[in-house]
């Protein structure tokens, strides 16, 4: 199982958390793929997602918020299932001594994220 987060926009405007994972073995459309590192110990404040994507940490350890005070840990092979496009955002911020380093997946329109929410 590969441990997943998803990050929404709920109705009342603000960002939520649903923990999960992805369903594998089954293909997602996809258009693009960027990887990018950021340096230990950085942090980035209140902030939405430019448009729906995985990102997949390949090494670090973050602290993700809301402004509700919902939060959620990302360790290297968790993915974020990112989307929170509108309203209030997210932060979040690297807490051990590595830099983040990170594959963004951005999805094809419409295409099945293959996210599966955990049963509460």
């Amino acid at each position: 199982m590969i441990r997943a987060y998803r990050l929404y926009t709920g109705p009342d405007g603000n960002s939520h958390v649903v923990p999960g994972s992805v369903n594998g073995g089954h293909l997602v459309d996809v258009k693009s793929i960027q990887f990018k590192e950021t340096a230990a110990h950085s942090s980035y404040d209140w902030h939405n997602d430019p448009t729906p994507q995985y990102v997949i940490t390949l090494a670090g350890v973050l602290e993700f918020a809301t402004v509700g005070g919902e939060a959620f840990t990302l360790r290297p092979g968790d993915v974020l299932l990112a989307e929170d496009h509108t309203g209030s955002g997210h932060k979040w911020r690297l807490v051990n001594d590595e830099p983040w380093k990170r594959a963004y997946v951005i999805f094809k329109e419409g295409a099945n994220t293959q996210f599966v929410p955990d049963r509460a």
